[in-house]
């Protein structure tokens, strides 16, 4: 399971008022002593996540949550982080003791569904009694799935499972390809992986992992290669390269020395179109174009790492904005799973690939972003963009759709 991609993981938040029983449920659906359980409301207070094997789904991460009745200062503070939760979760068990829903019960319910996240309500605590009729009534109106559930005699226990496999996202079935439709087999494909400071040590990142791997499994011959031996790869082979997939951070150089009977394109150009994002984000690129002098960017990074002096997010892609744009550009920075309140304060914003969180999470980013109205794009798009060369990237992709690969 450890070597499932964090964004490829099925993310299941657990969320309820406190003792309604959610760390014990965690322990009844892995068969598994991994949260503890206490009688003593409020024992979970931070989110913790717990790793599983769900069949048939495969890999799942469990987030145990603090209840969402905690009060005073430090409570509402962990109501807060449970909140954000919301933003990663494909799924949402709603714990609920069996007593009638409550203000903070009903407040998170209506967020949950506005949020439009796939949600089963489980009315724990089966074995002391029949859940409140107007529970049933709230849940039935809303056509929202619920079981009743007793983690001490398991009953239900199975029934929940099911549920959880129904609600499931569909990109966890569908079969999605990275770059297999843009080859043939054994036509030769070289990737691009610059090695800089920020690269990690001794290992690829993983989107070139990834696209190698989609690759090989559709029978192409890979080349991988540093920026500074590609020339050398080009004119080494006997048959000439089909295809070419660099890191956008040298699409420059790569675009000036491939020939333009050779496809092109980045590793985030694919990748958004994996995670289904590929229009939307091309879309937001149109505001690229368009920016005025005071306009505030939003830089937003789905993982933390250590800042170098030569940061794509904080200072390669300023400095090439501002060029691009001809403007006094304004550039705030947010990292992790850390998303601004203050959306509307921005141009527009500009992602980074997304490839250490899951398309929901990244699909909330972006229909976030259009509730209020800031057009979204990415690293990939922005870079191909100020170069000049979004559209030889995005070709292959519409050659591909269109049959004439």
């Amino acid at each position: 399971m450890s070597s499932i991609p964090r964004g490829e993981r099925l993310i299941i938040a657990l969320i309820g008022k406190r003792n309604a029983g959610k760390s014990s449920l965690i322990n009844a659906l892995t068969g598994q002593e991994i949260a503890i359980v206490s009688e003593v409301p409020g024992t979970t207070t931070d989110p913790v996540d717990k790793h599983y094997e769900l069949l048939p789904l495969g890999p799942v991460t469990f987030y145990d949550t603090a209840g969402v009745d905690d009060s005073g200062e430090l409570g509402q503070k962990r109501v807060a982080s449970t909140r954000k939760i919301l933003y990663r979760a494909d799924i949402v068990i709603f714990v609920n003791d069996g007593t009638v829903f409550n203000a903070s019960e009903l407040e998170m319910l209506s967020r949950i569904q506005e949020m439009e996240i796939p949600t089963v309500v489980v009315f724990n605590k089966s074995d002391m009694g029949e859940a409140d009729t107007n529970n049933i009534q709230y849940c039935t109106q809303r056509n929202i799935p619920y079981v009743r559930v007793s983690t001490l005699s398991k009953e239900g226990v199975l029934a929940c499972k099911e549920q959880l496999i129904k609600l499931a996202p569909k990109y966890l079935t569908e079969n999605r390809i990275l770059a297999g439709d843009l080859i043939k087999p054994f036509d030769h494909v070289i990737l691009v992986a610059p090695i800089d400071s920020a690269a990690p040590k001794s290992r690829l990142i993983l989107p070139q992992v990834q696209v190698l791997r989609d690759l090989m499994d559709n029978d192409a011959i890979v080349t991988v290669v540093k920026e500074t031996e590609l020339l050398a790869a080009l004119a080494m082979t006997k048959t000439k390269a089909k295809l070419v997939i660099t890191d956008s951070q040298a699409i420059e150089q790569v675009n000036r020395e491939v020939p333009q009977d050779i496809l092109l394109t980045t590793f985030s150009v694919l990748f958004a179109r994996y995670k289904g994002e590929l229009d939307v984000l091309l879309t937001g690129t149109d505001k690229l174009k368009t920016l005025q002098n005071g306009d505030k960017i939003l830089i937003a990074e789905a993982c933390s790492h250590h800042v170098q002096k030569d940061d794509i997010g904080r200072v390669k892609l300023p400095k090439w904005l501002r060029e691009y744009s001809g403007k006094d550009l304004g550039f705030d920075t947010y990292a992790g799973h850390d998303f601004p309140d203050n959306l509307e304060e921005y141009a527009v914003c500009v992602h980074c690939g997304a490839c250490m969180i899951n398309p929901m999470e990244m699909n909330r980013r972006i229909v976030e972003c259009h509730r209020r109205g800031v057009p979204i794009t990415n690293y990939g798009m922005t870079i191909s963009l100020v170069q000049g060369v979004l559209d030889r990237v995005i070709k292959p992709l519409q050659m591909a759709k269109a049959g004439q690969i």
